[in-house]
């Protein structure tokens, strides 16, 4: 169990029904000989009255529900009135402990937010408000000294296409720590200048390196606020203007021969799919077909190979 200064666990009772233990209810006290202290400057003061018997939930012991029970006291601080005391377990007026949403938080990383709220036994909501407590305090927690290479990019969800349907992500990406900065809704150059000027002029002048997909809205904010860092961009976003280059080299010169020659157009013939994928992993029938294209001197098979050769870039040092 945890140590709050302050604070001593008076009793421990554990509540049976049908012959299984339905909760464990752990009452804390004040410390004889210690006052309480203010919640806002944490000083302490003497104690004005009591309020009503509080509860709060705890981590479940042995997968039993367990919940605090403490009547909070009131003190007269000399800067701040008569005011709460600081109750180390708790945040404001939440009815779940600290350590409660910290515990609920990260088994949300892993787990379903409905699933972790039936496995730990308690609701919906109280798995939600602790994520969203536990972003805030690493948002106001967070360390930005260093970060020297971000990557900007856009996140689809929901349904349809819609700008509403995107989401601007801004993220560090050094070699010593990858972690999300910022997100903001839509794909537009406003939200990213919202995600720059949220993270800081310092960091944002600090900046060496830059990775961005080719989005337009991003490219002009970029090159106007970030122009000092080394602009990168993505190898997903390069490697599908490559495939799109060869798939229209492909299409015209298909149309092209299927007016002049339809034995020539037939070499091209199902073979989309194949152009399109990496070098390595086409087997087979499709092998033996793009063998015999490259063997040929049509327009498609150069442009394959270009792209091919292309790939070398990402391993070059």
């Amino acid at each position: 169990m945890q140590r709050f200064v302050g604070f001593v666990y008076q009793d421990v009772r554990m509540r049976v029904g049908q012959g299984q233990a339905e909760g464990i209810e752990i009452t804390l006290a004040p410390h004889g000989g210690m006052r309480g202290r203010c919640s806002q400057c944490k000083r302490s003061a003497p104690g004005y009255d009591r309020l009503p018997e509080r509860h709060w939930q705890f981590v479940p012991l042995w997968g039993i529900a367990t919940w605090f029970r403490y009547a909070p006291r009131r003190v007269k601080c000399a800067e701040h009135g008569v005011i709460v005391e600081h109750i180390p377990w708790s945040d404001g007026k939440r009815p779940v402990t600290t350590a409660m949403m910290g515990f609920l938080a990260r088994w949300a990383r892993r787990l379903s937010w409905r699933e972790t709220a039936q496995v730990f036994q308690t609701s919906w909501e109280s798995v939600y408000r602790s994520v969203e407590w536990m972003v805030e305090w690493g948002l106001a927690h967070r360390q930005l000294d260093g970060v020297e290479s971000l990557g900007v990019d856009e996140v689809h969800w929901g349904h349809g296409t819609k700008a509403d349907n995107f989401l601007t992500v801004i993220y560090q990406i050094d070699a010593h720590c990858r972690r999300l900065l910022w997100i903001g809704k839509r794909r537009s150059e406003k939200t990213l200048r919202m995600g720059l000027q949220a993270l800081g002029p310092e960091l944002v002048r600090g900046l060496r390196f830059v990775c961005s997909d080719m989005w337009k809205p991003y490219l002009n904010v970029l090159a106007a606020e970030v122009g000092q860092a080394l602009h990168v961009l993505d190898r997903f976003h390069i490697a599908q203007h490559m495939n799109q280059a060869v798939d229209e080299v492909r299409r015209a010169e298909s149309s092209r021969l299927q007016a002049k020659n339809k034995d020539e157009a037939r070499r091209l013939k199902n073979m989309r799919w194949p152009l399109l994928r990496k070098g390595s992993r086409v087997r087979g029938r499709a092998r033996k077909k793009l063998n015999a294209l490259l063997a040929s001197k049509l327009a498609t098979a150069r442009a394959w190979e270009l792209k091919e050769a292309f790939g070398h870039f990402w391993k070059y040092k």
